[in-house]
């Protein structure tokens, strides 16, 4: 006959090491969800401000709505360091009437278990477009 004395020890350390890493995969995912809306807000706005750079120029000459890009860029970047904490990458692209923002935010993980990275990246974009109304 087997003795089966000890076989519940495997079971139970089995358990909580599926419970830590369930753990683990729980508080970084909420981390990362918290600083992505973070990050999206951000970009919105500072995608809005940035289509406050209405070249005014064409506008009044010719009434041509398009973005300036250089208040454009201004703008966004004005917007992002008012933030406190602003984003490491903050990209404005402009095309006529339409400005895009892109912001990049490394983040350091709560708990990282040995062998997998410390940090991560969320990457969040927003664009905004200037339209005359009616």
């Amino acid at each position: 006959m087997r003795r089966e004395d000890g076989q519940i020890t495997v079971l139970t350390v089995g358990f909580f090491l599926v419970l830590g890493l369930l753990m683990t995969v729980v508080v970084n995912a909420s981390a990362a969800f918290l600083e992505r809306q973070r990050l999206n807000a951000l970009a919105d706005g500072a995608a809005l401000a940035a289509a406050d750079g209405l070249d005014s120029a064409a506008f009044y000459g010719s009434g041509i709505v398009r973005v300036d890009p250089a208040a454009a860029r201004r703008n966004a970047l004005d917007h992002v360091a008012a933030s406190g904490t602003p984003p490491e990458v903050v990209r404005v692209t402009t095309d006529a009437d339409t400005v895009t923002v892109r912001l990049e935010h490394t983040v350091d993980l709560a708990l990282a278990p040995p062998g997998f990275p410390q940090t991560t990246t969320i990457v969040s974009e927003a664009t905004s477009q200037l339209r005359p109304s009616p």
